[in-house]
């Protein structure tokens, strides 16, 4: 499944965890795939995209990053291509 992650910075300040990624990389459980990611211009959020079939690994990932000054948001999505796929044969009923 694939997950949209908001990581909020603790006063839009990024370097912290930056460092900390630098450092240590992104302490990723085995299983729970970083795909990419996007910064907002003022540092006030980043937007992960991740790969995940067990959701534990999450709760694993999430108390690595704890006392780090982020908070992270998980949301499962699903991709546009999918979605047209789900959609298309409701179109002709409109």
């Amino acid at each position: 499944m694939l997950f949209m992650v908001i990581e909020r910075f603790k006063d839009n300040d990024m370097l912290p965890i930056y460092k900390r990624v630098r450092d240590g990389g992104r302490m990723l459980p085995d299983g729970l795939k970083y795909v990419d990611s996007w910064v907002e211009p003022n540092f006030a959020r980043c937007f992960q995209l991740m790969e995940c079939d067990d959701l534990r690994l999450f709760q694993e990932w999430v108390l690595m990053w704890r006392g780090s000054g982020a908070t992270l948001e998980i949301v499962p999505v699903v991709s546009s291509k999918d979605t047209r796929d789900v959609v298309a044969p409701h179109l002709d009923e409109l």
